[in-house]
């Protein structure tokens, strides 16, 4: 964990989100944190100490109702989320980017990357959650469950990290809706996507990250998929795989540019 001051991108009016970015060559990296994480987890810092050690742009932050950005964290949504890593893009960030994406974060760069296709030079997913709120919340409701979730305009349930549960407004469902991938035929993005998963993740089944690959239109897309890892893949090995990872995209992203 660095305890470096952050700084910040206004958003509107009114709020603001915290950032660090380091500055070196192209592509640059950008990693997308999960619900209710911050950019000060293993992963964002794995990233940053590896985009230090290669020379390369990097750039963590903190959504808006998330770690020392604005906003209360209950009051927004996927829409909010998203606008706030494409106001990293356009406004931190100049050519080609390399979005990283950590379960929500998966489903941001998905939504980014469909938004910005000029920029994006490539995506790696981790535990990537896409239309989590649809399948992973309100599908696996009954009819009773889903009427008080609307009534009471909330769902709880156990953290598994934490003694507090997690709380889902009925907004984050509804806003949801807008942004789904898997629900139909083909997700637009063709820059070349690496997706890691671990099987042993019971938040987010491996399986969807089996159906993002089916879906995407690129023909550069790898899975790779630890039997041993939880939903956090972050055990030492799994970081290691991530390193690889990022070290093999960059690599081959550049070969594409020279040829």
């Amino acid at each position: 964990m660095t305890m470096d001051e952050p700084d910040f991108l206004d958003i509107n009016d009114n709020q603001r989100i915290a950032y660090h970015k380091i500055d070196g060559q192209k592509p640059g990296i950008i990693f997308l944190c999960g619900h209710g994480s911050d950019m000060q987890g293993t992963k964002s810092i794995y990233m940053e100490n590896w985009a230090r050690t290669h020379g390369h742009g990097f750039i963590r932050f903190d959504y808006r109702g998330h770690g020392a950005s604005d906003g209360n964290f209950l009051d927004l949504a996927i829409s909010d989320w998203t606008a706030d890593a494409l106001a990293v893009i356009d406004h931190l960030t100049v050519g080609p980017q390399i979005l990283v994406g950590s379960s929500l974060g998966g489903w941001i760069m998905l939504n980014a990357a469909c938004r910005r296709p000029e920029r994006i030079a490539g995506l790696i997913g981790i535990a990537a959650a896409p239309d989590f709120t649809k399948e992973l919340i309100w599908d696996t409701l009954d009819k009773d469950a889903q009427s008080a979730m609307k009534q009471s305009g909330f769902l709880s349930v156990p953290n598994p990290y934490a003694d507090e549960p997690v709380i889902y407004p009925y907004h984050l469902v509804e806003d949801g809706a807008a942004h789904l991938h898997l629900q139909g035929d083909t997700i637009k993005i063709t820059a070349p996507v690496r997706l890691l998963h671990g099987m042993q993740d019971e938040e987010v089944p491996w399986q969807v990250a089996s159906r993002i690959m089916e879906k995407l239109a690129s023909d550069d897309v790898l899975l790779h998929l630890d039997k041993n890892a939880t939903h956090r893949f972050s055990e030492p090995a799994q970081l290691d795989m991530l390193g690889q990872t990022i070290t093999d995209l960059v690599r081959r992203i550049q070969d594409n540019q020279t040829k």
